[in-house]
């Protein structure tokens, strides 16, 4: 079944000028769209930025307008160019903009089927879980990108039944593997094995946690060694001091901040990535990591249980939990490590991949359509 698909967030960015830079932030997205388009749908995004501009990437069309941060609660002007582009398919990014999508249902169609996929937002609560509750009557489907995380809104009565919710990651990677000898060349990782950090240095992705398991597990395990690159610093003194206290502080490096095409060389030269988060919508840099066949060991959370298949690829644990933590490292050990990265690998093209995802957006479109 062809359909025409078009995308749109309520967010307003004034500061993106020019599409470039948008485009720049959200590949992990976009190739989800140009899949789509390549199986022969019409793809259409709008995104509000502070300029008008229209372009077409990989068989998708994006519109670029700026109906002012005034009509954001109003969409007036957004609801009357989707009206007029004549879609089957509405797919919203974002629930936490329920007035917004009840002004959409009465603006389209009827025969306009609205889908809805969550950003890593929570149940509202008070005047806004009212709204949700009205708008869950006109959206036909809702994307998660862990089921469980869609059934917590059904738990709190912000949704009225588990029928509509479908489990859909939200971004995937454009990273590829290549030879792990070539990309250390690049990086300089070294390591037996070697651990790979990505994320910021905040509480909830809990650095702290996973640099204390670490050194525990060097001491056993003197050859391992850990790499973090991070683009925030909230805890960065706190890992040096325990790093300048500990005997084993130099089998952890601190790269810091590198530019995001470079990580595919980082992410190729590592054994394993390694999270401590406590709560994920999704999780960007560990589907990026296992695109290249890195394998994660990840907090037991219901984005990163999804992320996994419910831990048949990589290791999980409790989040916070260093003793669980330091017994994860220790099993690396026994892995056989290319039996592993191509079980990674194999599931990430199956459940992760910009084909896979697509495939899915089209099964649940279709569905809404019949």
């Amino acid at each position: 079944m062809i359909m025409k698909f078009v995308f749109v967030s309520y967010s307003y960015d004034p500061g993106f000028k020019e599409p470039d830079a948008w485009f720049d932030q959200i590949g992990g997205y976009v190739g989800i769209l140009s899949c789509l388009a390549k199986n022969n749908h019409e793809v259409i995004r709008i995104k509000q930025i502070g300029d008008n501009y229209t372009c077409e990437v990989n068989g998708v069309q994006y519109q670029f307008v700026n109906f002012g941060a005034r009509s954001r609660h109003f969409p007036r002007k957004l609801h009357q160019l989707l009206k007029g582009l004549n879609p089957d398919i509405v797919v919203v990014h974002g629930l936490h903009n329920p007035l917004q999508v009840i002004q959409l249902r009465f603006s389209l169609p009827r025969n306009v089927k609205i889908m809805a996929q969550n950003h890593a937002e929570k149940p509202s609560s008070g005047i806004r879980k009212v709204l949700q509750r009205l708008a869950d009557r006109y959206i036909g489907a809702y994307l998660f990108a862990s089921k469980t995380m869609g059934m917590d809104w059904v738990k709190r009565g912000n949704l009225a039944s588990a029928k509509k919710i479908h489990e859909v990651m939200e971004i995937s990677s454009g990273f590829y593997p290549i030879d792990p000898s070539l990309a250390r060349t690049k990086t300089g990782m070294t390591g037996d094995p070697s651990f790979l950090w990505v994320g910021r240095l905040d509480h909830n992705k809990d650095p702290l946690n996973v640099v204390k398991a670490f050194l525990r597990f060097t001491d056993s395990c003197p050859r391992a060694r850990l790499y973090m690159i991070y683009h925030t610093e909230e805890l960065l003194n706190d890992i040096k001091t325990i790093l300048n206290i500990h005997s084993n502080g130099n089998t952890v490096t601190l790269v810091g901040k590198k530019p995001h095409d470079e990580l595919l060389y980082w992410y190729n030269s590592a054994d394993f990535m390694v999270s401590g988060s406590h709560y994920e919508g999704s999780g960007t840099a560990v589907c990026e990591a296992m695109s290249c066949g890195c394998v994660p060991i990840l907090t037991n959370i219901f984005s990163f249980r999804a992320m996994t298949g419910d831990g048949r690829t990589g290791l999980l644990y409790e989040a916070g939990n260093q003793q669980q933590l330091l017994a994860a490292l220790a099993k690396t050990e026994r892995l056989d490590m290319t039996a592993e990265r191509e079980k990674v690998l194999a599931f990430f093209e199956s459940h992760l991949s910009f084909e896979a995802i697509a495939g899915k957006f089209e099964a649940i479109a279709a569905g809404l359509r019949v």
